[in-house]
Formats: structure tokens, sequence, C-alpha cells
């Protein structure tokens, strides 16, 4: 590390938590109970989903208060942030509110020193853990603490608004659909584009029974980070209009037949970081490796469900192959693996994971993705850089030191805007440094 590095996780660390206040809705909602289903309980041994958004300029105080009051207004619609967990009589998993419970837990802090340039510029996460609430802490500890945490820190030249979600109640569409929907609010309207729609028994009515109980030491466990687990590393790459459309030319230039169907822009960059990471890793030929995609089947069920839906709608998605396959082939051998399993997982296909699932629930831990595995979270769909609160777009968006494992990758729309696309991607450190070394893999050649 750079002694100027050094000084900056030094002034990072200085983050000090001034004060901590809850925000409820802004009118009387009454008892409100809602089924967790099937497509939300598997993530109950996540960690909190976190995410980072920092803004240059404002006056702090001022965007606090603004923020506050637009959290109120705007949980009158999603009520369900401002809940709890809970259980049933027969032990089913339901989010509870009433007007009696604490709401959102906001923390206001300041650090010394640190600037919005300094955040946009940093490549690694490390650096942002103070920004953040809830390192290490499980989704089923929502029995007893907020559903959403958001922790707003004065930097020397802007503002800094970390944000933990429960990610047993909601996935990625629901969790910017809030986000988008409190700016709107903060920016000035009386309503919101499009208002949650709550009814997530509509996607799935069966009742699952579930006896969990928390790991031994959950936060030592968190990240998979133990005395024996190899030292993992993050890093931001930022993926150019011109690079995304080479790579996806370059994918499509060999098409298996005439009849085939062209590679969509995330087949294309999904089979690209496959690849070189599976290089960078350094497998055997007869290895396997496996992607994974976390997907949206709000418009894959029957019937399909609005883009509106609050709740969990994902399912992951799994493919496997030889590491000397996925590397002796051109891209478009990976780019039909993961093209072919993406189209496969259809109505029928959730409803038959569904069921496999209810049968036997198995509560997966969050790095449970598979062999030398390549995990997509998130999306570049997500209007990110969108959420404007009344001080501008946002710098910068990351996530968050939980939910990471050798293999993990988050996908953001590009800040540079058009079809740019940011990638976050988790590895074991000594693959991450030839990957990073990887003039192929960077689109420098």
């Amino acid at each position: 590390m750079t002694s100027e590095a050094g000084r900056e996780e030094e002034e990072i660390s200085k983050v000090k938590i001034r004060s901590k206040t809850h925000v409820k809705p802004g009118k009387i909602i009454g008892r409100k109970e809602c089924q967790l289903v099937t497509f939300d309980l598997p993530y109950l041994a996540f960690y909190y989903n976190q995410k980072l958004l920092f803004y240059k300029g404002g006056e702090f105080e001022e965007q606090v208060a603004k923020l506050k009051d637009g959290l109120r207004v705007i949980l009158e619609e999603f009520y369900q942030l401002g809940g709890k967990l809970g259980n049933d009589e027969e032990g089913v998993f339901r989010v509870e509110y009433d007007d009696d419970m604490e709401g959102v837990e906001v923390l206001e802090a300041i650090t010394d020193g640190l600037t919005v340039d300094q955040l946009a510029a940093d490549e690694s996460i490390s650096s942002f853990k103070d920004l953040i609430p809830y390192n290490g802490v499980l989704n089923l500890t929502g029995l007893h603490r907020p559903l959403l945490s958001v922790q707003l820190t004065k930097l020397k030249d802007g503002l800094a608004m970390g944000c933990a979600f429960n990610h047993a109640i909601l996935d990625g569409t629901s969790t910017w659909h809030f986000m988008s929907s409190w700016a709107q609010i903060c920016r000035g309207s009386n309503s919101i584009a499009a208002p949650p729609f709550l009814e997530r028994t509509k996607a799935r009515t069966t009742r699952v029974k579930l006896e969990l109980s928390f790991p031994p030491n959950p936060v030592a466990s968190s990240n998979g980070h133990t005395d024996q687990a190899p030292q993992l590393r993050e890093k931001f790459f930022r993926f150019s209009e011109a690079a995304i459309d080479k790579i996806k030319s370059k994918v499509n230039s060999n098409q298996p037949s005439a009849a085939s169907k062209p590679f969509s822009t995330f087949q294309s960059l999904a089979v690209h970081i496959w690849q070189h990471v599976t290089q960078a890793r350094c497998l055997k030929p007869e290895d396997y490796t496996v992607f994974t995609v976390f997907a949206d089947c709000r418009k894959r069920v029957d019937p399909p469900m609005p883009d509106s839906y609050f709740g969990n709608l994902i399912q992951a998605i799994f493919t496997v192959t030889a590491a000397g396959l996925l590397l002796a082939n051109p891209s478009d051998f990976g780019a039909s693996v993961i093209q072919k399993a993406i189209e496969a997982h259809n109505a029928k296909a959730i409803e038959e994971r569904n069921k496999e699932w209810e049968a036997a629930p198995k509560i997966f831990e969050f790095k449970d993705a598979g062999v030398n595995c390549l995990a997509v979270g998130s999306s570049p769909r997500f209007k990110v850089y969108n959420v404007d609160f009344g001080w501008g777009k946002p710098e910068g968006v990351r996530s968050g030191s939980n939910n990471r494992f050798d293999g993990m990758v988050y996908l953001y729309q590009g800040k540079s805007g058009g079809r740019s696309i940011d990638v976050e991607i988790t590895l074991e450190a000594g693959a991450m440094e030839l990957l990073e070394k990887d003039k192929e893999f960077l689109m420098q050649v």
C-alpha cells in the first residue's frame, strides 16, 4: 500500500457517529402482516444488502432534514421497510408492521478530511466499510432490528449515503424502486410514479415452516473471512460504451448458426468476465466452473407480476462447464451456455424449483453458489445514477462488504452514461492480481 493510500485509509477510519434516530411513516398505517414467500426465504441466511451513494456539495444539515422528511412520506407506501421480521403461530416467516414499531434507523456521522473524489477514485471497497451500517449482520436478525438502516455521513465536500436493506424482504429491483421513489418525493413531487405492489402472496401462496437458528459467530464468518479462508480482494472496473460495444460485437461475430439468437449485452459481458476470471484462477482444463446469475422473475412467472412487485422475485440460475472448454473455445461457446440456461428458466422451471425447495427447504449461505463460481448480482438496467434527491446525481454508487465471496460480481449502470457498465468483482487476491494486469480483459489491447 502506498503511503498516500495509507493516509486515506487512516482518514476514513475516523468516521464518527453523531446521532441515531428513527423515522416512521407520516400517517397511521395500523397493524399489517405479510407472509414471506418461497422467493424470499432463501435470503434469511444472507447478510443485509448494502449500497453506498455519494454526492457532491450541499449543506449537510439541510440535506439530512430533507431526507428524513421525504422518508416519512415514502414510508407511507413502503411501510414494510419500517417493520420487523416475525413468525406466525405455525412458524411461517412474515414481515410485520405496527405503528408502535420504531421504523427506519437513521445514523448521522462525520468524517475528517474525506472527499467525494477520493471515494470516486477508490477501486477497492475496504475504505467504504465505515460509511455503511450493519457490516456482517444477518438478515435473520431483522426479527429484532430495523429492516432498513441509513447512515448519512458528512464528507469534506459532500454527503455519503450508506444503506443496509434486509435482503429477506426485497431484491435489487425493489431496492432501486424504493430509492428512486424516495428521491422523487425529496425533489418536491406529491406522489410517486409507481406505488409498490405489496401482495407478495400473489406470486406464491405456499406456506413454508422454517426452524432457523443463528450460526455460532455470524460476524466472524461474514464474507468468508476466516483464518483458513484465502484473502479476498474487491476491485471496481469501468467498461466504456466503446469497450462494451467491442465485447458484444466480438462475441456475436462467431454465431454458432445463422438461426442463432444474437447474444445480449449482458451475455456478452458475462462471458468476457467468466473467461478472464477463469484464466486468472489458473484452473486445470478438467476443473469445473459454475456461472450463476440472480435473475429477475417478475415477467417469467405465470401470471407475470408488475415491475413494482415489492419483495424478492429473483432466482439463481446455474450453469456449468469445464475450464478447458470455456477457454479453448471462442467466446460464443460460453455465451451460448449462459444464453441457454437463462432462456430455459421459464415459468415451468421456476415452478419446479419452488416445489423442490418447498419439499425440502435448504437455507443456502450466500457463498454456496458453486465450485470456481462466477455469480452475477445487481443489473446495469437499474437507473442508479438517476437517484437525485434535489442536489444532483450521485458521483458514485457502490456495494458494501456484505454478501461477497470469491467470484461475486455486481454490475452497475456506468457513471459515464450510455451503454457503459461498471463492474465490481471479488476474487482471491492472487487471481485478482492477474486479472488487473490482463490487458485483454481491461480492453486495452
